[in-house]
C-alpha cells in the first residue's frame, strides 16, 4: 500500500505537500529478510495502474519476489497518511483502505500452490484479516496450505482497531478476538506486544503501564504461558517490550518463550546477563519497528548458525533497534550491522 506523511513532524493538518512510500506489514518483513542476504516471496493483490506499478517496485527494489502479487481490474490501492510525532505528542494514522484490491478478492483467487511450492516458511500479520471478511478468509486459507506443505507459520497480532470494522455487529476488539482464534490453530510462533495481548486475546501482563513508560518483565513469561494454553499447537511466543518515555525516547528489548523448555529470554542483556534495553533517544521512525523485529527473529531461526534461541532474539531486537533510525517502512540495515550492534558495537561512530 502507499504511506503518505508530512515532510519531518509536521502535522496532517498543516501538510500541504507528502513523502510517498510504499510498505505494509508483511512486506517490510519480507523486506528485512532480504536484506539480511535470505529470499523472500509476498502474496498479495494490486490493481492495475502506474501506483501499484509504484508499490512493485519498491517492493522488487529490496529483492523481494513478486510472481504471486496478484493484479486485479478490481479494487484500488490501500493508503495511510501518517504524522509523525515527537516529545510529548503522538504519531497518528489515519487509514483509507476500504475498497482495497486486497480487500475484495476472494482466497480461490490466489495461486496457492505456486505460492507454497517450496516453501520454508508463511509469515501472517493481524492487519490484514482487519480489512475485510474476504482478507480474513484468505489469511486463514493461507495458514492452512502453509501447515499443508509442512512450512513453519508465523503471526503478528498487531491488533488495529481502526480497521477491525467489516462487521458492524461487533465490536473492532470482539471482531479480531474472533477471526484470530480461528487462524492461530495453525501458527507456530506468535509475535506481538503487551496490548496485543490483551486486545486480542485477553491476556494481561499485571502490573504494566504501557503509557507511562513501565513494563513489568516478570510477568511476560505468565503472558506466553497463557498464550501457549490456549493454543497448543503454538511453539514460540515473542513479546515486543517497548517503553513510551515520549515520541522520541523509547527503551526496546523483547522477550522469547520456548513452550517445550518453558523458558524465557530476554534481549538485550547487559555485563551482569539481566535484561537491559536499548536506549533509543532519538527515534527517526518508529514505523516498521515490530515487522522489522519479525523480520530479524524469521531470519536468524532459519539461519543455522542464529537459530539458537538467545541469538535469534538477540538478532531480531537489535535489527528493529536499527530500524527506529531509518526513515520508511522498511528496515535498510544489513546482516554485518545487525551482528555488530548485537555484539555490543553501539556507539554511531563513523565506519571507516
Amino acid at each position: 500500500m502507499g504511506r503518505l506523511a508530512p515532510p519531518a513532524n509536521i502535522r496532517l493538518r498543516q501538510a500541504r505537500n507528502f513523502d510517498v512510500t510504499y510498505a505494509g506489514a508483511e512486506a517490510s518483513v519480507a523486506a528485512s529478510i532480504c536484506n539480511f542476504g535470505g529470499k523472500a516471496r509476498y502474496v498479495s493483490a494490486l490493481p492495475r495502474h502506474a501506483l501499484a506499478e509504484a508499490t512493485m517496485d519498491s517492493i522488487r527494489s529490496v529483492g523481494i519476489d513478486t510472481r504471486y502479487v496478484l493484479r486485479t481490474d478490481n479494487g484500488r490501492l490501500g493508503l495511510y497518511f501518517l504524522e509523525t510525532g515527537a516529545n510529548q505528542r503522538p504519531s497518528n494514522v489515519i487509514y483509507d483502505r476500504a475498497d482495497s484490491a486486497i480487500a475484495i478478492t476472494p482466497a480461490d483467487q490466489y495461486d496457492w500452490d505456486g505460492i507454497f511450492y517450496g516453501a520454508q516458511w508463511l509469515h501472517l500479520s493481524g492487519i490484514t484479516p482487519a480489512l475485510s471478511k474476504n482478507a480474513a478468509n484468505a489469511t486463514v486459507v493461507a495458514a492452512k496450505k502453509a501447515k499443508a506443505v509442512g512450512a513453519s507459520v508465523s503471526i503478528d497480532l498487531n491488533f488495529r482497531g481502526k480497521l477491525w470494522k467489516w462487521d458492524s455487529s461487533k465490536t473492532s476488539r470482539d471482531l479480531a478476538q474472533k477471526t484470530m482464534r480461528t487462524i492461530l490453530p495453525f501458527v507456530d510462533v506468535v509475535i506481538g506486544n503487551e496490548e496485543d495481548c490483551h486486545d486480542v486475546l485477553g491476556i494481561e501482563a499485571g502490573n504494566t503501564n504501557v503509557h507511562s513508560g513501565t513494563l513489568d518483565t516478570s510477568r511476560y513469561p505468565e503472558v506466553a504461558r497463557q498464550v501457549a494454553k490456549q493454543f497448543p499447537n503454538v511453539g514460540k511466543v515473542a513479546i515486543t517490550l517497548r517503553e513510551s518515555y515520549s515520541a522520541s525516547h523509547n527503551n526496546w528489548g523483547a522477550m522469547l518463550y520456548d513452550v517445550a523448555s518453558d523458558q524465557p529470554f530476554f534481549a538485550p542483556l547487559g555485563v551482569d546477563g539481566h535484561y537491559s534495553p536499548y536506549q533509543i533517544k532519538n527515534i527517526v521512525d518508529r514505523v516498521g519497528g515490530g515487522d522489522s523485529f519479525a523480520g530479524g527473529l524469521i531470519f536468524a531461526l532459519t539461519t543455522s548458525e542464529l537459530s539458537e534461541t538467545q541469538t535469534a532474539l538477540n538478532y531480531a531486537v537489535a535489527a528493529s533497534c536499527l530500524k527506529h533510525s531509518i526513515k520508511g517502512d522498511f528496515n535498510y540495515s544489513t546482516r554485518a550491522e545487525v551482528e555488530r550492534l548485537m555484539h555490543g558495537n553501539a556507539s554511531g561512530r563513523v565506519v571507516r
